[in-house]
Parts: structure tokens; C-alpha cells; sequence
């Protein structure tokens, strides 16, 4: 009974009739906009959905998406995936990640090379996984590379708490954990050339549903207070999506600017308040982290507390980490299209050069990436346009 239900639940937001009910209030509504209104989706899981469900094809022309960084596999910088593929060649070094990560293509190759080389490297879906693995092979140093927006950082700091608590010395951490609110900001108000956030058109915001679980809707009040972009924090079945269209337009209607929650199932202002605590408990803020294709975001980044250094593989292997940074294959436009200054379909080795089985960009290798997404739905929305 409890499965049928929860099936349910799925299929009530997408239905088609409801998707079409509110295919016709937006017409209605997009009539009375004084001029076109460019909606950034930030995550990954939006532009899949938008794309699966041929979403742009039932709004009017003068709605438009612009596909945001996306996910964290995406904006990984190259030198970063090239600390991972490091690691793994080390001696008596077990390389533990999660899924997408596998085969990002770094400067010497991906760690699913690495592995055909010889490296231990695996993918789990929980990071708790690595304490069995560390249990197993005690005389092994096992390394989690840890990536992920605010959503999966409170499973890293629990099982940084766990190996705490355990007193186990053969797991180390290497944090790529990202937050989504500053390059947001970066994205509209840069102070790096390279970003070119003055001629951005993005309009209005569709904020992340399962980033604001944790975090709460409040990261995103300076938006509309600051900036005058509206932020529609929002779920990822396509009636969510719709619905979060909508508010967003009838906002612009009304001459409002404001935050609101679609997602009010799930997100709350305040979020995972519990998550929230564990993250601060052991992480804190980087200065500068490098967001492929955007370049260095301000307080973007996490890293262990330094009173947990030992635990830092960036610091237990500095020696043999690279340091300089790497700039993406010269065809690749992945930066432009994680910035919403173009559309996977603008890319000269899109679909040729460049598929998810020899990606030579992030945004093709992730599941959740905007390429991946046009390669694998594109026939639906190549029409539309940004």
C-alpha cells in the first residue's frame, strides 16, 4: 500500500493535465509582461527536468531558460579532478567518490583511466560506505573526495564524525563541498572580468529545491533585496516546475520582487537546522574556490576546520598535489553555458566531438548537466532559445 501511495505522490506532479493547466495560466500571464523575462534555473536537476518534459515548448516565446552551473560535477575545475586522479595513483591509496566523478576527464585522464592503470578507486552512494572499506583494508589510507552543493555536504560531516568518534586513522577527506548563493551572486555582480556578470540577462531566479532542504530559503533574501532578481525556490517534477514559473511571472506582474517557496512540501525558511550545526562543527569557509567556467567565487568553498588537518588529504599529500590551474579544451564552451551566456547547442563539438560516451566537457560527462540534458532530450527544445 505504502508504494502505491508513494506512486501516487510522484504521479500527481507529473500529470499531464495539470502541466497543461498551467501551460494556459502562464500564456494568459506572459501577456501582460512588459517585456521578455529570462528565468535561470540553477541546478542541474531543473534543466533535466525541463528538458525531459519539453517544458519550453508549452511556454510563450517571451519566457525564456537560462541553464545556471548546474551541478557539482560540472563546475569542477580540472586541476581539482587531476588532485583526484593523483591520489589514486598513490601507493597503498584507496580512492573513494561518488558517481559522475568517475569519468570527468582531468589533464592526465579520468579516474575510470586510473583504475584501467592500475589505482583502487570506487564509487559509493553514501559516504559511509568508506568506513566498511577502511575496516576491510586496514592497511590502506582511504580518501574520500567529497563533492556536492549543500545537499550532500551534512553526509560528509557525519562520517567526518564518525571517523572522529572511531578514532580511525586510515581515512582522509579531500572537500570540494560548494555553496550555491555566492555564485549566484557572482554570477549577477562579479568583480572578475573573466565573468562578465554586467551583461548577464537573467531576470529572475528558480532557486534549488533539495540545496534549500538543508539550507533554508533564507539563503537567497538578498536577491530580491539587493539585486531585484525574485528567487522561486522550487521542486524538480515538472509540475513544480511549472507552478514555479508562474509565481515567478505573475511577481512581475504585480510589480513585485520578493522570495517565495513553491517547494513548501519539503523546504522551510530556516532548513535542516541539526545538518546546518554538523556542517559548521567541522567545515569552514575557503577564500577563494575555482568554479570551472566562472573562475574564483569568494566564500564559495568549504574545507575542514584546521584543528581537523589531519584528516585533510590536501594537506597529508601537498607535496604531490598539483597546483596550477587548468584551463578547459579550447573547443569546449562548457564556461559559457554553466554562466547562461550560451546554449549547449552553440558549441562546435556538441554532439560530434562531444557526446556522454568521449565527453571532452563537464556539462556532457555529469548526468546532471546541461549538455548531457540536450544530448539526451534535445530533439524536444532545440527550437528554443535563450
Amino acid at each position: 500500500m505504502e508504494e502505491l501511495e508513494l506512486k501516487n505522490l510522484y504521479d500527481n506532479f507529473r500529470d499531464s493535465e495539470t502541466i497543461k493547466a498551467y501551460a494556459k495560466i502562464i500564456a494568459q500571464d506572459a501577456k501582460k509582461l512588459e517585456k521578455p523575462i529570462n528565468i535561470m534555473e540553477v541546478c542541474g536537476g531543473h534543466t533535466h527536468t525541463i528538458m525531459k518534459y519539453g517544458l519550453p515548448q508549452l511556454l510563450p516565446k517571451n519566457i525564456n531558460f537560462i541553464h545556471g552551473p548546474g551541478c557539482p560535477v560540472c563546475i569542477m575545475p580540472k586541476e581539482r579532478i587531476d588532485h583526484a586522479y593523483v591520489l589514486s595513483m598513490q601507493e597503498n591509496v584507496i580512492l573513494v567518490t561518488l558517481g559522475d566523478m568517475i569519468k570527468i576527464p582531468g589533464s592526465n585522464g579520468s579516474l575510470q583511466d586510473a583504475r584501467a592503470k592500475g589505482a583502487d578507486v570506487r564509487f559509493v552512494y553514501s559516504p559511509m560506505e568508506c568506513i566498511k572499506i577502511a575496516e576491510e583494508n586496514p592497511e590502506k589510507t582511504v580518501i574520500f573526495f567529497a563533492i556536492g552543493f549543500e545537499t550532500t555536504t551534512p553526509m560528509t560531516a557525519v562520517l567526518v564524525q564518525e571517523v572522529i568518534n572511531r578514532k580511525l586513522k586510515n581515512i582522509l577527506f579531500h572537500i570540494n563541498h560548494v555553496t550555491v548563493p555566492e555564485v549566484m551572486v557572482e554570477l549577477i555582480d562579479s568583480r572578475d572580468v573573466h565573468v562578465d556578470s554586467y551583461n548577464n540577462q537573467i531576470d529572475a531566479f528558480l532557486g534549488p529545491s533539495h540545496v534549500s532542504v538543508i539550507a533554508g530559503s533564507k539563503i537567497y533574501d538578498k536577491f530580491p533585496k539587493d539585486y531585484a532578481r525574485p528567487v522561486v525556490v522550487t521542486g524538480f517534477e515538472p509540475v513544480d516546475a511549472m507552478q514555479g514559473i508562474s509565481m515567478i511571472i505573475k511577481q512581475f506582474i504585480e510589480k513585485r520582487c520578493e522570495l517565495e517557496i513553491q517547494y513548501k512540501r519539503v523546504v522551510s525558511t530556516e532548513g535542516n537546522l541539526k545538518a546546518q550545526n554538523l556542517i559548521n562543527t567541522y567545515f569552514e569557509k575557503m577564500s577563494l574556490f575555482r568554479w570551472r567556467g566562472i573562475g574564483n567565487v569568494p566564500n564559495s568553498g568549504l574545507k575542514l576546520r584546521n584543528i581537523y588537518a589531519q584528516y585533510d588529504a590536501e594537506k597529508v599529500y601537498k607535496d604531490v598535489l598539483p597546483i596550477s590551474e587548468i584551463e578547459d579544451h579550447k573547443l569546449c564552451i562548457c564556461g559559457d553555458i554553466l554562466r547562461g551566456m550560451a546554449k549547449p547547442q552553440e558549441c562546435t563539438i556538441f554532439g560530434t566531438a562531444c557526446k556522454p560516451t568521449k565527453p571532452v566537457g563537464s556539462c556532457m560527462v555529469s548526468s546532471e548537466g546541461a549538455c548531457a540534458a540536450y544530448y539526451k532530450y534535445g530533439n524536444l527544445t532545440f527550437s528554443t532559445s535563450a
